[in-house]
């Protein structure tokens, strides 16, 4: 695109491009997002499983992606039991870029239980400081627009990191959860990495993911925190580099033996701040 620089010289800049990208089950849309135009098929199906639509890709029978001249149509045509539940949910998620909470039918359903994470993967301080590090050197869209989020999953055993962008940082995460989901990993093999502050839905997310640790570059909210307490995930954030804070269940971050970790564990309060045990 054209742009103006400050100095008065004419140049051109990447910018990010994003669109109405709606998604529509079984004929009926239920949700329009503003959204990245890259890797929507992991979107339709991240999305169907963070918010629970559906619990395995598998009740997908069929998924296209259809543009159009307003937008892109992300059509889904569910399994007859899982189409059956959705109608039952009546829900409607309208909103724009960044929003996972506009248009549900309930205050009860935007502070939703999340449920509890079992056998998670903890990081040491110096994989957290690896995995910020492989994200921010994975954001090929951002490094050329500067206006991107990304999530990454991040497996300490291989030191591998599966990263996706978008404009939306709810999106990024949708969209990592469907990659995951294609590829067969399990979320309790490894840690979610964001770009973006940690609030409440990719909380609610990353549980739906199943990984037992979010690290985030900027910080979390309260509800994130006592979100994360409740459902057992640990929330690191402010993550520069080696540098970083616990909110959450430290125990699944710490050098010390198990005996040191339980003992931790029992003695952090609800809602806490530290370094690194």
């Amino acid at each position: 695109m054209a742009r103006l620089t400050s100095g008065g010289a004419r140049d051109t800049r990447i910018v990010a491009e994003e669109c109405p990208v709606a998604l529509v089950y079984d004929g009926t849309t239920i949700a329009v997002l503003m959204a990245s135009p890259a890797d929507l098929t992991d979107l339709a199906r991240g999305f169907s499983l963070t918010e629970g639509i559906i619990g395995d890709i598998g009740e997908i029978e069929e998924l296209t992606v259809v543009p159009g001249p307003d937008g892109i149509e992300l059509r889904l045509w569910l399994r007859p039991d899982a189409g059956r539940q959705l109608k039952e949910r009546r829900r409607q998620l309208v909103g724009p870029t960044g929003c996972g909470l506009c248009g549900i039918d309930s205050l009860r359903e935007a502070s939703r239980a999340v449920r509890s994470v079992e056998h998670p993967t903890g990081l040491s301080p110096e994989q957290i400081g690896t995995a910020i590090a492989a994200l921010t050197g994975a954001q090929s869209l951002n490094h050329a627009t500067h206006a991107t989020h990304a999530a990454g999953f991040f497996q300490p055993d291989s030191m591998s990191m599966t990263v996706r962008e978008d404009v939306g940082r709810h999106n990024a995460l949708d969209k990592l959860a469907g990659a995951l989901a294609v590829e067969g990993l399990s979320g309790r093999t490894g840690a979610v990495i964001l770009t973006s502050r940690i609030s409440v839905e990719l909380v609610q997310k990353t549980a739906a993911i199943g990984a037992g640790v979010v690290v985030g570059m900027s910080a979390p909210t309260a509800l994130a925190i006592r979100t994360a307490q409740a459902s057992g995930i640990t929330v690191v954030g402010i993550a520069r580099g080696n540098e970083f804070e616990i909110f959450s269940h430290p125990a699944r971050v710490c050098r010390h033996g198990a005996r040191d970790r339980v003992q931790l564990q029992s003695e952090w309060p609800l809602a806490g701040r530290g370094r690194a045990c």
